[in-house]
């Protein structure tokens, strides 16, 4: 009866918040409404209506809350002496009635801490926290917790029965807010995007969230601890709570490939969160079109720190006087352009600050200026336009081919591509900027064939960052830009950069990028969009070249980097949490927090992969799971003659086991294709979610990459022939590497429920 009354209570309180939800949406459809037929009678009224019009929009856009609970939790502070206690709804957004009072708060603000904070220990003034379990519009359980007062009494209603939580805890006494709403969350079925976890934000993790915005936060995390769900929940916090800088300034969320990013990009939508741009580190770099793959060997040379000098002194090698004298016509005479002319200038031009197509003007300036001056002490007699003439008479040398042959030699206009084509495509260049700096075996590693146009080039992940570094040493080329449009409506459809300067300008590029990102083609490739703050998620895969392109993007020096360097699984990933930031190079002290607790990953499952991560690194402490899913790692090691079949079997059994849950088959990258074969043939349906036509993570059945499965879940997992997958980086088949047995380590830790592995070949001696 209790639980009955309970469900009662919340119910009737969830029908006066959703009153008074649909009562602020239709002031909102007001507000926008008389925006839209408001008379203008001037560029005032213009700005006001827009003003007025966005508030509206971006209103209605925050109380669009789908079928997402309007609140999911509850907390009774204990009664002052007169008998009066404090009680607050939190929830995923702020709601009050027509009389403006509150009934639900927003659970980012600082009175809702207590939900998410309070121990049995230290209950920071509350007597009970509940947790609302609501489907639509119906409250169907709730959960309480109650809290023992400062006598160390608990202040339990008389037919309050308090029944153990349902199986799945493991013991241990950790600390875990509402252990009931957490197992039911963590026991739905995956649908194959990521959900916020409002409702289940434990206390470790509420502590990082509400972190202060200035300076670099680093949370290091093992499987199932929740960093990519905390990162992203930060974001929306700080956002919320910083939201007059941070919507001027910009959000960026950085993760490790396109898949990651389908996977998490509804969680800050559902948040009321949609200002923020979400992207890989590629595709921070505009304007590379990314087609081609290379050895690992060569992506980790790519990679590394010292390609930063080494396209420094490729470029200063491209800053050359002429090799002999060029003959230039000037009206009656042909002008010489003399060697020893141009020395000088590039010697002058080279201690000049500023990029290299800056400095560019200056050469050819100062070059033309020394033929005309030549020219004017030969054939110009006495008169009044002296200077003027010999300005004249240098705007035409400048417009004459050979001397913009000439220039173009002494000082070329490049771009990005272009430098790095040039170098690649040169082994002498190489070796003269190489040199010193990497072995010969390194330098003829970087050796690229040329191609006949920059079109053809097969760009890499690794070039896109040294694309980006070519592009601050070369600077902006000062391409045209486009006019601007306006359409019928009235609707700006480009913008007027040259208008903004400052963050203004960075604010209207980062606005031209996220609501038209075809306008990116329009943009000067040197221009930088840059951030207020940025979170990095998987960030131990990041080589320091691509560091130093996030770096770039950091306006404020405001970053939450959260990874796991037992995970570290890319050829150039960086080597430890202190190489990561030497390249970032805080602004302040950084701050590390550790995740020490795996709420996703059971315990069958961690134990099962713990001595794989100790061998892979030793002084890594695996996380301490907080729930059992009741079935123990199935391993089935068999002939080759009989792998078919029984990887068949297995995965046919694991998706019968989990359904409507997802699974994923996990497998060398080389091996995607064949085993999607296999299975199809033998009536099994499985997709590669890296396909545009596919349903991708939501399909009930993928088959993925070991390479490519960081940060993603599923209830079950098969993983094919694990030591093919330790063998990375080896030409060893037999080998174990760090690298590979960290690939390993997060492939066995994708699951919640359920890990089966299937091998023809000897198992790797960390799973026997």
């Amino acid at each position: 009866m209790a639980r009955e009354r309970e469900v009662a209570e919340e119910q009737a309180f969830l029908d006066r918040a959703l009153t008074a939800l649909d009562h602020m949406r239709d002031e909102a459809r007001s507000l926008r409404d008389s925006a839209a037929v408001a008379n203008m009678r001037g560029a005032g009224d213009l700005v006001e209506r827009d003003v007025v019009m966005g508030t509206a929009l971006q209103r209605l856009d925050q109380l669009a809350i789908g079928d997402q609970p309007l609140f999911f939790g509850r907390i009774d502070y204990v009664p002052d002496e007169l008998g009066a206690a404090d009680i607050y709804h939190v929830g995923r957004l702020a709601v009050s009635d027509d009389q403006l009072n509150a009934l639900v708060v927003d659970w980012r603000a600082p009175v809702a801490e207590a939900f998410y904070r309070a121990t049995g220990v230290e209950s920071l003034g509350l007597s009970r926290r509940r947790h609302v379990a609501i489907r639509g519009h119906e409250v169907t359980s709730v959960e309480d917790e109650y809290f023992a007062t400062a006598d160390g009494e608990l202040a339990l209603p008389d037919d309050e029965v308090r029944n153990a939580t349902e199986e799945g805890l493991v013991d241990g006494g950790l600390a875990l807010g509402g252990p009931g709403a957490l197992l039911a969350a963590l026991g739905r079925a995956r649908t194959g995007r990521m959900g916020d976890i409002v409702a289940t934000i434990q206390g470790e993790q509420d502590q990082i969230i509400r972190s202060p915005l200035a300076g670099v936060l680093l949370v290091q995390g093992g499987p199932g601890t929740g960093k990519t769900a905390v990162a992203l929940h930060r974001a929306a916090y700080l956002l919320f709570t910083y939201r007059a800088s941070l919507e001027r300034q910009g959000v960026l969320v950085v993760g490790p490939n396109p898949l990651f990013l389908n996977y998490i990009e509804n969680v800050l939508p559902s948040l009321g969160e949609s200002g923020v741009t979400l992207s890989t580190i590629s595709g921070l770099v505009t304007n590379v079109d990314i087609r081609g793959e290379e050895d690992e060997e060569v992506d980790q040379l790519k990679g590394d720190i010292r390609m930063s000098t080494l396209l420094a002194r490729a470029l200063r090698t491209r800053q050359r006087p002429l090799r002999a004298d060029v003959q230039i016509p000037v009206g009656r005479a042909i002008m010489v352009l003399k060697v020893r002319y141009t020395e000088e200038v590039v010697e002058r031009a080279r201690r000049r600050p500023g990029n290299h197509n800056q400095r560019r003007s200056a050469v050819g300036r100062e070059l033309a200026n020394r033929l005309a001056q030549e020219y004017h002490e030969r054939f110009i007699r006495e008169g009044n336009e002296e200077v003027n003439a010999v300005g004249e008479l240098a705007d035409l040398i400048r417009t004459t081919t050979e001397f913009k042959e000439s220039l173009q030699r002494i000082w070329p206009r490049l771009s990005g591509q272009e430098l790095l084509h040039d170098l690649f495509g040169a082994p002498a260049l190489l070796r003269a900027a190489g040199k010193g700096l990497f072995s010969d075996a390194e330098l003829e590693l970087l050796v690229r064939k040329r191609s006949e146009s920059l079109e053809e080039i097969e760009w890499t992940k690794a070039d896109t960052a040294l694309i980006d570094e070519a592009r601050v040493l070369l600077g902006p080329r000062k391409r045209p830009r486009p006019p601007l449009k306006t359409t019928e409506s009235g609707i700006l459809d480009g913008i007027d950069l040259d208008a903004y300067a400052g963050d203004v300008r960075a604010a209207a590029l980062r606005e031209a990028q996220r609501n038209a990102p075809q306008q990116s083609t329009e943009l000067d490739e040197a221009e930088f969009v840059t951030y207020g703050h940025i979170v990095v998620d998987e960030a131990q895969d990041l080589s320091p070249m691509e560091l130093r392109v996030l770096k770039r993007r950091d306006l404020t020096g405001s970053m939450t980097i959260v990874g796991d360097m037992g995970q570290a699984t890319t050829a150039s990933s960086s080597a430890s949490w202190n190489s990561v930031l030497e390249v970032l190079d805080p602004r302040r002290a950084p701050t590390r927090v550790d995740l020490t607790v795996s709420y996703r990953t059971p315990e069958e499952v961690l134990n099962f992969a713990a001595p794989t991560l100790l061998r892979a690194t030793p002084g890594l402490e695996p996380p301490r799971p907080v729930r059992r899913a009741g079935f123990m790692p199935i391993v089935e090691t068999v002939t080759p003659d009989e792998f078919d079949a029984t990887l068949v079997r297995a995965v046919q059994r694991e998706v019968a086991a989990v359904t409507p849950g997802r699974v994923a088959v996990i497998v060398t990258a080389r091996r995607v294709p064949e085993i999607i074969t296999l299975l199809g043939e033998n009536g099994v349906a499985a997709v590669d979610p890296r396909d545009q036509e596919s349903k991708g993570l939501s399909a009930d059945l993928v088959v993925l990459s070991a390479e490519g499965a960081n940060g993603l879940e599923f209830d079950a997992v098969v993983v094919v022939d694990p030591g093919q997958i330790t063998s990375r980086g080896s030409q060893n088949p037999s080998a174990l590497t760090p690298r590979g047995l960290r690939t390993l380590y997060v492939a066995m830790t994708r699951p919640t429920r359920r890990l089966a592995i299937v091998t023809s070949a000897a198992l790797p001696e960390t799973l026997l």
